[in-house]
């Protein structure tokens, strides 16, 4: 991984910040993609300090605008020539609705949209880099997520967590539609389930019912560094160099929902996606 460019977005914190660490740990050159800047100091110096490498960047992103994402690809991209490895790691759920000033429910542009565009925006240098990787987080909720086409931004009905799997089905979903789309260019494309992991990730809730849950559970949850293992095996190892379009979890192939796997539902997920954003089919 000597030199090679990573991106880790959610970075400054749980799985993101343990990745970031085991990258950096491999020589690799770690640009971490934060949305708080203080918050992302602290956790740059901090593994800057464990991993004894200077490679590491950070750099400003809010995964929820679809304007930062482009404004973040675009000075990537005047930054750095190539990009080794893409990592949509970074996560949030919202216990109200909320939506953003671009009009899009905001735990769907944090979880679906926001890595779609990224990953779109730098698909390009990812092609005149191969071999390259992409890696997308998903979770074992997506199990309970379901595609509604009719209420994709959850207008009618708003449930956090239910919106957060429904989310995270359609990660999974594009994960399968993009490695089919980018077969034969050099770029893999894989997800992951890192597992019940101890993260910040309910920290968005403004819940006193959901915190106190998640302070519960707390006990059976892994680490985030055993929660990043996974991730960092896709960005990194050779057993999975030649692999595209698969779902992994503890450094295994596993299955996901049936449903993830129709075809039909990929595509038509997809191009209501980019109808979404304004991306032109091309």
């Amino acid at each position: 991984m000597k030199g090679k460019v990573c991106v880790v977005t959610g970075s400054n914190s749980g799985i993101g910040k343990e990745t970031a660490l085991a990258l950096a740990k491999m020589d690799a050159l770690v640009v971490m993609v934060v949305r708080n800047r203080e918050r992302g100091e602290k956790a740059r110096s901090e593994i800057v300090g464990q991993s004894g490498s200077k490679s590491v960047d950070i750099m400003i992103c809010d995964l929820a605008s679809m304007d930062s994402i482009r404004h973040f690809a675009r000075e990537f991209k005047g930054r750095y020539g190539r990009l080794d490895v893409l990592i949509n790691n970074a996560g949030a759920v919202f216990n109200r609705r909320e939506v953003t000033n671009e009009g899009f429910e905001r735990t769907l542009a944090v979880n679906y949209l926001g890595p779609f565009l990224l990953t779109h925006e730098l698909t390009a240098l990812l092609k005149s880099s191969a071999p390259s990787r992409v890696i997308n987080l998903s979770s074992g909720l997506h199990k309970s997520g379901k595609i509604d086409f009719g209420d994709l931004q959850s207008e009618k009905k708003y449930g956090g967590m239910k919106v957060y799997a429904s989310a995270k089905l359609m990660v999974i979903m594009f994960t399968y539609e993009l490695a089919r789309r980018l077969e034969g260019t050099g770029v893999s494309v894989n997800v992951v389930e890192p597992g019940f992991v101890a993260t910040n990730l309910g920290r968005n809730t403004g819940s006193l019912r959901s915190a106190i849950m998640f302070k519960m559970v707390r006990p059976m949850q892994i680490s985030a560094k055993k929660g990043a293992e996974t991730s960092v095996y896709l960005a990194s190892s050779d057993e999975v160099k030649n692999v595209t379009g698969k779902c992994f979890t503890k450094m295994h192939e596993t299955a996901t929902a049936s449903i993830s796997y129709d075809q039909k539902l990929q595509e038509q997920l997809w191009n209501k996606t980019m109808e979404l954003l304004g991306l032109s089919s091309d």
